[in-house]
C-alpha cells in the first residue's frame, strides 16, 4: 500500500449522550423494531396474495379509479394557500437515509398508496405494467417462477418502482441493460393539470418520457409503468474470485471481470458485483443464469442463500479471500436479493450480533428490519448523529476513473466494505440530468461502446474508519469534498443520499436544461416543488414556500375526460 495516500490523521473525539444511545439501540430494534417488521412484512405478503388472485380486468379496473382519484385530489387544491404537491407518504417511509425535510413544510397532500398493483404481464410483449408502490421483492415473487425478471432487479425488497424510475435504481445485469430507468417501456403520468397521458420515447410525450428519470417525481405522479421483462432460468452460476492489490489494480481487476479487452461478448457475465474488504483484499462476482438440469449435477454445489439461517451474503463472499476461487449455484430469486436480510453490511451497525450463527438461528427470520421503522424510532438526535457519523452514499464514476474514486473515497472516509456495480450509461436523443462525457465514443476505452458509456457504482455505506477508532470525523465537509471531486470527475451522486450540494453546485453536477423544459412545458412550476428543493438538505421555511408557489399564478386545470 505504499503507493497509496494514508487517511487523514484525526484526533480523538469525545464521547456525548447519542454515543450511548446509539450502542444501545439494538434494544429498541429487537423488542420493537424487528417484530413490527416482521408483522408489516407478513401484511404486504397477504396483500401481494390477495392482489394477485385478482383478474387483471379487476385490478385495471381498480387502477383506473385511483387514478381518477388522483385527478379529483389534485383539481381540489387552491394554489394560493395549499403549498406544494407531494405524496401523503410519511417522510421517514422512503428507503434512504437523506431526512425528507420538505415535509416538515406547508404542503399539499396526494394519497398514493393504493397503487401497488401488478397489473399485467404481457408474455408476447415481454414487458411488465406495475403502479408504483410494487416493489422488487413483489415482482419476482410474480414472475421468477415464469422464468422472467424485470431486466434490472434492484437488490433490496422494499425498494419501488417509483423510486427507482424517479430517482435511481442499478443491479448486476446493469452493465448490460443500463439503470432501471433505462428499462422503462412506457410510463402513465398524471401532469400538473389533472391530465393523465401515457408517455414513450417515441411518442408526443417523449420528451416527458425522458425527463421522469432522476426528477423525484417534481413532473408529475407517476401512476403505473411499463418495464422490460427477459427471459431467465431457475439458478445463478456464481463465481467467486479473490483478488489482492492497491486499489488501482482492484479497479482494473474488477473492469476485466465483465469488460474484455478483446471486445468478445461470449466472456461478458449476465450479472457482476465486486465486494472490497480492505485497501488491498476484494472479492469479484460474476454470474451466468444455469438450468436447474446443470446446476443438480453431480458435483455442483447448490447453495440456497435466501434462508434465515444462511451467513450473510458479503460476510459468505468474503471466505473466498481464504478459500480461493470457487463456484456454486444459487436459486435466482434468492440470488436477486442477496443483500436484503442484512442491508448489504448496514445489518452489522444496526445489530453487532446479528451476524452470529445464534442470532441468525433463532431471530433471523424476522430480519430485516423496515428501513422505515429504524428511521421512526430513531429521534433528531440519532438522526443528526448518523448525518455526521455515517456515510450512506453512491458514487457513478466513469469505469476510467474508478481507480482514482477509491483513493479518494480511502483517504477522505476509509469506509469498508465498498461495493462496485457496473452499469451504461447511454447516449441519449436529448441530454438528461445524467449523461456521458462529450467524445467518449472516441476514446474506445474499456467497457465503452459507440452508444454508452460504462460507469460504476460505487456503493459507501458504513461508519468510518475515524468513527469506528473514536476519531473526530466532520461528515458534512467530507460529504462537500465528495461532491467536488464526482463534479470534477463528471460523476454524479443520487438524490436519496445525504447532500451537502448548494443549488449552484447541483446544477454543476446535473443537467437541467432538459428537465427545467419539461418543467415549463407540463405545468409543474409552482405546482411540483423543483428537484433541487425536494432534495436539499434542512427544513424548507415558509419564505422558500411561498417563493415556489410564486412562480406561476394561474393553474389551468384539464377539464374532466
Amino acid at each position: 500500500m505504499s503507493d497509496l495516500q494514508q487517511p487523514l490523521v484525526r484526533p480523538k473525539r469525545k464521547k456525548v449522550l447519542v454515543d450511548y444511545l446509539v450502542q444501545l439501540r439494538w434494544i429498541v430494534v429487537i423488542f420493537v423494531v424487528l417484530p413490527i417488521s416482521f408483522l408489516i412484512y407478513f401484511g404486504l405478503y397477504l396483500g401481494d396474495v390477495k392482489s394477485a388472485m385478482k383478474s387483471e380486468k379487476r385490478r385495471q379496473k381498480e387502477h383506473d379509479e385511483n387514478v381518477k382519484k388522483v385527478v379529483n385530489r389534485l383539481k381540489q387544491r387552491d394554489p394560493k394557500k395549499d403549498g406544494l404537491v407531494c405524496t401523503a407518504r410519511k417522510p421517514y417511509i422512503a428507503v434512504g437515509m437523506r431526512n425528507v425535510d420538505y415535509k416538515r413544510a406547508r404542503h399539499f397532500e396526494v394519497d398514493l398508496s393504493a397503487f401497488r398493483n401488478i397489473l399485467e404481464i404481457d408474455k408476447e410483449r415481454m414487458v411488465a405494467k406495475v403502479e408504483p408502490l410494487v416493489n422488487m421483492g413483489q415482482i419476482t415473487r410474480y414472475t421468477v417462477h415464469m422464468n422472467l425478471a424485470l431486466a434490472v432487479v434492484a437488490e433490496l425488497d422494499d425498494l419501488t418502482v417509483g423510486g427507482l424510475i424517479n430517482g435511481y435504481g442499478i443491479e448486476g445485469s446493469s452493465h448490460i441493460y443500463g439503470l432501471f430507468s433505462d428499462t422503462i417501456v412506457a410510463m402513465e403520468v398524471v401532469l400538473a393539470d389533472g391530465k393523465v397521458v401515457r408517455c414513450t420515447k417515441d411518442n408526443e410525450y417523449s420528451d416527458l418520457f425522458y425527463g421522469v428519470p432522476w426528477s423525484q417525481g417534481t413532473l408529475g405522479f407517476l401512476v403505473s409503468a411499463e418495464i422490460k421483462l427477459i427471459p431467465i432460468k431457475e439458478y445463478m452460476r456464481l463465481t467467486y474470485a479473490p483478488f489482492r492489490g492497491n486499489l488501482q489494480e482492484i479497479a482494473q481487476a474488477y473492469a476485466d471481470s465483465f469488460a474484455p479487452r478483446d471486445g468478445d461478448p461470449a466472456k461478458v457475465p449476465d450479472f457482476v458485483e465486486g465486494m472490497i474488504y480492505s485497501p488491498t483484499e476484494s472479492v469479484l462476482m460474476t454470474g451466468k443464469y444455469a438450468s436447474t438440469e446443470e446446476a443438480k449435477r453431480k458435483g455442483n454445489v447448490i447453495n440456497s442463500v435466501g434462508w434465515w439461517f444462511k451467513p450473510w451474503f458479503y460476510q459468505h463472499a468474503q471466505t473466498a479471500l481464504k478459500r480461493g476461487e470457487f463456484v456454486e449455484y444459487i436459486p435466482t430469486r434468492e440470488y436477486y436479493h442477496r443483500h436484503t436480510r442484512c442491508l448489504y453490511w448496514e445489518g452489522k451497525l444496526i445489530l453487532p450480533f446479528a451476524d452470529q450463527w445464534w442470532f441468525r438461528w433463532l431471530m433471523g427470520w424476522m430480519m430485516p428490519p423496515k428501513v422505515s421503522l429504524l428511521k421512526a424510532t430513531q429521534g433528531e438526535a440519532i438522526r443528526n448523529y448518523y448525518h455526521d457519523n455515517h456515510v450512506i452514499q453512491d458514487l457513478l464514476v466513469p469505469l476510467y476513473k474508478v481507480g482514482d474514486a477509491l483513493e479518494f473515497v480511502h483517504r477522505e472516509m476509509e469506509v469498508y466494505p465498498i461495493w462496485l456495480c457496473p452499469h451504461r450509461l447511454f447516449k441519449l436523443p436529448v441530454r438528461t440530468m445524467v449523461y456521458p462525457e462529450a467524445g467518449f465514443d472516441h476514446h474506445h476505452r474499456q467497457g465503452d461502446t459507440s452508444y454508452a458509456q460504462m460507469f460504476t457504482d460505487i456503493g459507501v455505506y458504513y461508519a468510518p474508519g475515524p468513527v469506528l477508532r473514536g476519531e473526530v470525523f466532520n461528515g458534512a465537509e467530507a460529504v462537500r469534498n465528495l461532491e467536488e471531486w464526482l463534479i470534477q470527475n463528471h460523476s454524479f451522486q443520487p438524490q436519496y443520499a445525504v447532500s451537502e450540494l448548494t443549488e449552484k453546485n447541483f446544477w454543476r453536477m446535473f443537467d437541467g436544461s432538459h428537465y427545467e423544459h419539461c418543467r415549463r412545458k407540463y405545468g409543474a412550476v409552482g405546482t411540483f416543488m423543483s428537484v433541487y428543493y425536494k432534495s436539499k438538505k434542512g427544513k424548507k421555511t415558509e419564505k422558500e414556500v411561498q417563493e415556489a408557489e410564486s412562480e406561476i399564478l394561474e393553474p389551468a386545470y384539464a377539464d374532466e375526460a
